[in-house]
């Protein structure tokens, strides 16, 4: 099995034993993006929306890297630290993915990395190597 690495100056560098993604044949596997700046690694607000966006178009940036689109994806998992912003991830998310939305499971969790809101990872399917 070869595994390539995923790295890309527009998404955030791995702050741990990480890559962005790792991609194997047509399937690139997505870390955990959380709403940090790629530019100065801080997180971009308080905001919940502001953070889910963040997160979306760090998702994006890596899946750009990897020489696909959230259209791509077959499967997200989001972890929200309150599961009342439910609503507000939909609506974002509608922005960055369109139908058929791929598979996903949204879970609340008691913390995130750096005290964020959000944090989303996932499973590309590419149509070629």
């Amino acid at each position: 099995m070869t595994r390539i690495v995923v790295s890309t100056e527009n998404a955030p560098a791995a702050i741990g034993t990480y890559n962005q993604a790792i991609k194997t044949g047509t399937t690139v596997y997505l870390s955990g993006q959380i709403p940090l700046i790629p530019e100065t690694m801080e997180i971009i607000s308080e905001d919940f929306a502001e953070q889910a966006e963040q997160v979306f178009k760090n998702l994006a940036a890596v899946c750009e890297a990897a020489n696909g689109s959230l259209a791509n994806a077959v499967k997200l998992n989001i972890f929200l630290t309150d599961l009342s912003n439910f609503a507000t991830v939909n609506e974002i998310m509608a922005k960055y993915v369109a139908e058929p939305y791929p598979a996903r499971a949204a879970v609340q969790v008691s913390a995130l990395p750096k005290g964020v809101q959000i944090e989303i990872d996932g499973i590309l399917e590419l149509s070629d190597v």
